[in-house]
């Protein structure tokens, strides 16, 4: 059995397609000066679905990401940027892992080839905005509450989980 585990890591190891088993196993690296910023394509692009969508990427100095997509929608996916399997590389929050590869003033992320603006677009703007308000908006949670708990329910639940451990007769 032993055999077989370290023969699936070497073939996993030598074919390049190492995997991360989770988004949080992927450790958040501040990138390098020159991939910090916003990214964005022009044109058409094969990564995209159609000649009308583009295409940004938002790469902040912490490590942190934005994978935004619009076409007829805008689709945002938060990620982060770690150093992985030697090249630095996008984890967005849906473990997908997509290689960052600079060359000149382009870079090339996910079959795109982007280049560095000022500015975002409106949409992008603000889906980031949206993404940021809920985090900021969501409450730090002492107990996880089980999907059929409502908050009521949860804090009933947890008080009275307390006051029956104070009533019980100490032995």
């Amino acid at each position: 059995m032993k055999k077989w585990i370290v023969a699936a890591a070497v073939v996993t190891a030598l074919s390049g397609c190492a995997q991360l088993p989770d988004y949080a196993s992927a450790v958040k690296t501040p990138p390098p000066a020159a991939l910090v910023g916003n990214w964005q394509t022009f044109g058409p692009q094969r990564g995209l679905v159609s000649d009308q969508a583009k295409a940004s990427l938002i790469i902040t100095a912490e490590g942190d990401t934005l994978d935004c997509r619009q076409w007829q929608r805008v689709i945002a996916k938060p990620g982060k940027i770690t150093y992985f399997d030697g090249e630095w590389v996008n984890v967005n929050n849906e473990v997908r892992v997509m290689p960052l590869e600079l060359e000149g003033t382009e870079l090339h992320y996910d079959k795109l080839i982007m280049q560095k603006v000022t500015q975002l677009s409106a949409e992008c703007q603000k889906a980031r905005d949206d993404l940021a308000n809920a985090a900021a908006a969501k409450p730090v949670a002492t107990a996880a509450p089980t999907a059929f708990d409502t908050d009521e329910e949860h804090q009933k639940k947890h008080k009275m989980t307390y006051i029956e451990k104070e009533k019980k007769p100490k032995n």
